[in-house]
Order: C-alpha cells, then structure tokens, then sequence
C-alpha cells in the first residue's frame, strides 16, 4: 500500500517538510519495486538510498533542534536512533532473504507506520515548537 503525502503531515518548517515529502516518494519507489517484483538490485539500490537519506533528514532535525535548544531533542534523537536500528535489521534481512512480499509488509510496518507516527506525534511538537519562537 503506497503512503500519501497530505497536508496534515506538514510540520511548518519548509525544509524538514520538504524532505518528509521525498521519504514519502521514496518510501513509495520501494513499495512499487517490490510489488512488480523487480530484482533484489533494484529494490537494493532504494534501500540503500533510503538509508543515506534518512541520515541526511535526521541529521537536518537534530541539528535544527540544537540550533534552537529543544527540549525534547534527546528523546527526540533517540526515536531517530531507533528507526535506523530497525531499518537495518530489514535491509540486512532484505540481502539475506531477497525481495518478497515479505518486504512490502515489513516496509510498511517498520518504515511507513513509523514515520507516518513520528511526523504526527513528534515532529509536528518540533515544527509547534519551532514556530512559536519566530
């Protein structure tokens, strides 16, 4: 099941919405292999750039939260911390196993659940935050 960007995803702070809404896109790019079950190359090469790129976005957020003294920015960083574990676990199973339905499930609960959650229960507390000091 793709993942749709809507609005009510938006935390406010243009550059972390930008990058939330090219997660989505490639989050969806490796739903799309998977299901026309495109070889484990390709489905390889979007797992290694969604791994890349959330450590590009995580590294956006906590660096913003210690630009403006976040409160909550350890609690915060660990969730980030936790997600990177869990994707690693399904990369290493996806080289181990190879692309299956398996995957499309396992994206779905540790990539798509998670971060559809994370935006909504954690980084919109950040964009809030954020916003109410400009």
């Amino acid at each position: 099941m793709l993942v749709k960007w809507t609005p009510q995803y938006a935390v406010g702070v243009e550059e972390i919405d930008r990058q939330h809404q090219e997660l989505f896109s490639k989050i969806n790019d490796l739903l799309e292999a998977c299901q026309r079950g495109e070889g484990k190359q390709e489905v390889g090469k979007v797992l290694s750039f969604l791994e890349e790129y959330v450590k590009v976005h995580f590294g956006t957020e906590e660096k913003t939260m210690l630009d403006n003294a976040y409160p909550e920015y350890t609690q915060h960083r660990a969730q980030h911390q936790k997600f990177v574990e869990n994707f690693l676990e399904l990369k290493a199973k996806f080289e181990a196993e190879g692309a299956g339905i398996w995957l499309v499930a396992q994206t779905n609960r540790v990539v798509v659940d998670w971060l559809i959650k994370h935006i909504m229960m954690t980084d919109t507390k950040l964009g809030k935050f954020l916003n109410a000091k400009q």
